[in-house]
């Protein structure tokens, strides 16, 4: 097995049906992960030995998702001097707000970069963390270049499907 490139890090096991398609990205373009279940509050050795164990074995970008205090990827980046991706969950009655202010709000020095929450943030934190490995890999800038290629070919192709349809 292929040491993991990129780690995805969520709060609770109740996330995964929103950050599974960080993982589903990032076995497309072929980037090595490791996607498992650790918690800022709740298992905070855990994370710490996940961290230093990832990177010593080469782990080149942490993905963190989290709800509620959403202290996961702060948590991360205070370990670790890789990039931290984090993606903020709506898991609370303030629907994300929340999340998305504790992700976003790091302390000088220890930045997070942050997408969207939920599912769309899932995808762009697999796409954020590709283009961070592909600035010294041609192999995994040419698959991402050819992805969106693809999305450009289908975009056109729907414009051209619903033109037809009505003009």
């Amino acid at each position: 097995m292929e040491k993991a490139k990129v780690a995805i890090f969520m709060g609770s096991a109740s996330d995964e049906p929103m950050i599974s398609p960080c993982a589903d990205v990032l076995k497309k373009l072929g980037i090595p992960f490791r996607f498992t279940v650790t918690s800022a509050h709740r298992t905070p050795e855990r994370t710490a030995e996940l961290v230093d164990s990832l990177e010593a074995d080469g782990c080149e970008v942490f993905i963190c998702a989290a709800g509620m205090a959403a202290h996961l990827a702060g948590a991360v980046a205070a370990r670790t001097m890789k990039p931290v991706i984090g993606i903020p969950v709506a898991a609370s009655p303030l629907g994300g707000m929340d999340a998305l202010l504790a992700t976003v709000q790091m302390p000088p020095g220890f930045p997070v970069a942050t997408v969207a929450l939920d599912k769309a943030g899932a995808k762009n934190a697999a796409w954020l963390a590709a283009q961070m490995l592909a600035l010294h890999d041609a192999d995994l800038a040419e698959r991402i270049r050819a992805a969106r290629a693809k999305f450009k070919a289908d975009v056109a192709a729907a414009g051209a499907e619903i033109e037809g349809k009505y003009c």
